[in-house]
């Protein structure tokens, strides 16, 4: 691409438009019992992810822990509290963690749904709480 001045500038990224039925798509379980997702969209190349997370009741993430990057997530419904600080989502909040905040441990008061997303991967290393990498993602 040439501008006026006749500078060459890099080609826009081609962003293809999605559109998921989310209804539609079955919830995966993860290795941590209670704990299921539908991953929505991923961008391998940087580990950035945008996923339908559900908590069954009494569920959570056992320990503290951080993140590789930035964690943004708004709650559907339900009621999921951080244990440590006592920050607890309720239907329609909105909650920001930045990239190597320690957190949690976590657990979800009744089943709770949330859209998690992630700018970039999500831990520096597998959590012990999950058996696979790809639960981990």
């Amino acid at each position: 691409m040439t501008t006026k001045a006749g500078n060459t500038q890099p080609a826009m990224p081609n962003l293809a438009e999605i559109l998921i039925q989310s209804q539609d798509m079955p919830w995966r379980e993860k290795s941590l019992k209670g704990l299921h997702e539908k991953m929505l969209w991923r961008d391998e190349a940087t580990g950035a992810s945008i996923a339908m997370i559900r908590f069954e009741k009494g569920v959570g993430i056992p320990s503290e822990h951080l993140h590789a990057s930035n964690q943004f997530m708004y709650c559907l419904s339900g009621r999921y509290e951080y244990l440590s600080s006592g920050v607890t989502l309720t239907a329609g909040a909105f909650y920001c963690n930045p990239k190597g905040n320690v957190h949690g441990p976590t657990v979800a008061h009744e089943e709770t749904i949330v859209i998690e997303i992630y700018d970039g991967p999500h831990y520096p290393q597998r959590p012990d709480w999950y058996a696979s990498e790809q639960d981990a993602r």
